[in-house]
């Protein structure tokens, strides 16, 4: 299969990377480098993307920004990050990528466990990945052309410790090629409104 992975270079992205691309062929895109560029965030950008790729038969996204603060700071602006960037950047790519992804492809999509295990100052986060669970849940019975949409929903990654270990005490983190995994199975397999909850 041809797959679009977007995030392709993170720390998620480059472990789906590793783990599928010795049995597909890979495109890379992100914001500034890889096989191909893309801003989530911009329509046009998504678009543009999708039709330099050319025939594809899978789209996996691994980006998405949110914003963290304790609840008494946020106000509406600071939640529009999440809402623009992770949430309908990624719906945004399952409604363009429909008009150009090949009969029975498939989307897989990133939340994450604050949707159901919050934290403090992960509002956002919980507000959002609950959000894209949503819409991969009632996208799924519409779908055409027997395409496929399911979610990723990983807990915190080991390797990513030194950085969010504050933020998640209490919590067992997982290696990222556990989470990797989860990609595999949504990719190659046939389950379709999915949230693959990797804890």
């Amino acid at each position: 299969m041809k797959m679009i992975i977007i995030g392709g270079k993170g720390t998620i992205g480059s472990a789906v990377v590793k783990e599928l691309s010795t049995r597909h062929e890979i495109l890379i895109a992100s914001r500034e480098s890889g096989d191909l560029i893309c801003n989530i965030t911009s329509e046009e950008s998504i678009r543009q993307m999708f039709i330099k790729a050319g025939k594809f038969d899978a789209v996996i996204a691994t980006t998405g920004a949110v914003h963290f603060e304790d609840l008494s700071k946020m106000n509406s602006e600071k939640y529009r990050i999440g809402l623009e960037n992770k949430l309908m950047g990624q719906v945004n790519l399952v409604l363009i990528g429909l008009e150009y992804i090949q009969d029975k492809g498939s989307f897989t999509l990133t939340s994450g466990i604050l949707s159901h295990d919050p934290i403090r100052t992960g509002s956002s986060a919980s507000m959002v990945n609950s959000a894209i669970n949503g819409f991969v849940r009632g996208a799924a019975i519409e779908m055409p052309r027997q395409i496929r949409i399911n979610a990723v929903s990983p807990t915190v990654i080991l390797e990513s410790m030194s950085v969010y270990a504050p933020y998640f005490r209490g919590f067992d983190p997982v290696p990222v090629a556990k989470v990797a995994l989860a990609y595999s199975k949504s990719v190659e397999g046939l389950q379709t409104g999915q949230i693959y909850n990797v804890i």
